[in-house]
């Protein structure tokens, strides 16, 4: 029981910590993807709406990168892997 205990501990320390460390996926500016597929992917794996997605892909290509989500790792990681299985080039920092 006291192991039990410990470990809701330890994962409720974990999500505190992931909540209060807000991390940033990061999008990066490649020579390979067009425009309309970098603003659909966008509008499609990481909920933005068109003029978002158009803004962040326009700054990404113009400044070679752009934070285009922010939120808990968490959240991040399925859009982020979402991103990278498409081809484009994205972290979480």
């Amino acid at each position: 029981m006291k192991s039990r205990i410990k470990t809701k501990q330890d994962s409720e320390a974990l999500l505190a910590e992931d909540l209060l460390h807000e991390h940033h996926l990061v999008l990066y500016n490649d020579d390979v993807n067009s425009f309309d597929f970098v603003i659909e992917s966008l509008i499609e794996i990481c909920r933005h709406d068109r003029m978002q997605a158009e803004q962040c892909t326009y700054l990404v290509h113009y400044k070679g990168k752009c934070s285009v989500k922010d939120g808990s790792f968490r959240n991040l990681r399925p859009m982020c892997e979402g991103l990278l299985d498409r081809g484009l080039t994205a972290s979480i920092e």
